[in-house]
């Protein structure tokens, strides 16, 4: 197993960064416009697995790392993603300050700011979890404390009801155990997709059934209690695993692999395309809320790529997805290489 591209994690990372840019989008456009559209029915069959799945292939490679000095370690995997959270955090603070400061008041607006180094901001809580969830899988492994042990409690803080209202905490209670589980079945989970490729048939009756029964139990509205919440978020991540495997196969759709290998920059970046086409395409008010949803989540994802190849062909603002060479704890930065990039 190799931390090299692997062309269906990437498709697996774009269709899952396409189901979180879509979920934003749609909610934030039914929220301005009032009312639901078509695309919400495609956000509620997703929820129950986008974010597993996200967290899950997130910690496929972690047993490659794992051991590194504690040095290269945090370097790498905590800094590296706190440098665009910070930086992110603060594009967007500023692009939206005008609001926060007309219902906070300025201190207000700047404490707000403040907390969000403790209180992960807006869409960018993802990336904040990460090093969290990297720390702690150190921490264990270090410890020596038994995957099996860890697993379990895992599974029983995502079982329990945790809503303290500090998103650190909710979120680690609830994602963690998708994460640990990509890291310990990384094996098993790379057989999965071999075992796809060559069950094509059998694969494609697996995903109808799965298919059926995510859809019934969000219809019936039980896909966010406890267990059913746990198993639907495995059987989802399970599902999109045959999915990319059975798209790289075909040889279609490869938009999503490259959207996965830049999944980062579109998950940093989507929230100025987004808000802006969903103010002009409402003020317009010629399309119902489906299809407004549905092309503000296309812009969304799109514009930050091409924001991505402007930057690479112009290298004007190269440091909006490559970490400089002063962000690097000293002595972890190769010259001999281009700073790291946000993936």
């Amino acid at each position: 197993m190799s931390a090299q591209r692997v062309d269906w994690v990437d498709t697996a990372r774009g269709i899952c960064i396409i189901f979180v840019v879509m979920m934003h989008s749609v909610l934030g456009v039914e929220g301005a416009a009032g009312e639901t559209g078509w695309m919400h029915a495609i956000v509620a069959f997703a929820a129950p697995f986008r974010m597993p799945d996200f967290f899950l292939i997130s910690g496929l490679f972690l047993s490659n790392v794992i051991t590194r000095d504690w040095k290269l370690y945090l370097d790498r995997k905590v800094v590296h993603f706190a440098y665009f959270y910070v930086l992110w955090m603060t594009i967007q603070f500023i692009v939206k300050v005008p609001v926060f400061a007309g219902e906070l008041g300025t201190m207000g607006a700047i404490e707000f700011y403040f907390l969000s180094f403790v209180q992960p901001f807006g869409t960018l809580w993802f990336i904040y979890m990460l090093p969290v969830f990297f720390v702690v899988c150190k921490l264990a492994h270090d410890k020596g404390v038994p995957w099996q042990v860890m697993l379990g409690l895992a599974a029983l803080l995502q079982i329990a009801p945790v809503h303290t209202g500090w998103l650190l905490v909710d979120e680690f209670a609830s994602r963690f155990v998708y994460f640990y589980a990509g890291y310990i079945f990384a094996p098993q989970i790379f057989k999965l997709a071999d075992w796809a490729r060559e069950r094509v048939s059998l694969s494609l009756v697996l995903l109808l059934a799965w298919g059926l029964v995510n859809g019934g139990l969000v219809y019936l509205g039980w896909s966010a209690k406890p267990l059913i919440s746990l198993a639907l978020g495995a059987a989802g991540a399970g599902a999109i695993i045959l999915t990319s495997a059975l798209i790289v196969k075909a040889g279609q759709m490869n938009f999503l692999r490259h959207f996965g290998e830049n999944s980062i920059v579109i998950y940093l970046a989507f929230f100025f395309p987004m808000g802006v086409s969903r103010v002009i395409l409402l003020k317009l008010g010629i399309l119902d809320i489906g299809t407004v949803s549905l092309i503000v989540t296309t812009v969304a994802v799109v514009s930050p790529m091409i924001l991505f190849w402007m930057i690479r062909k112009t290298g004007l603002g190269w440091f909006l997805f490559k970490r400089p060479e002063w962000a690097y704890l000293g002595g972890t930065f190769n010259a001999k290489r281009q700073p790291q990039a946000a993936e």
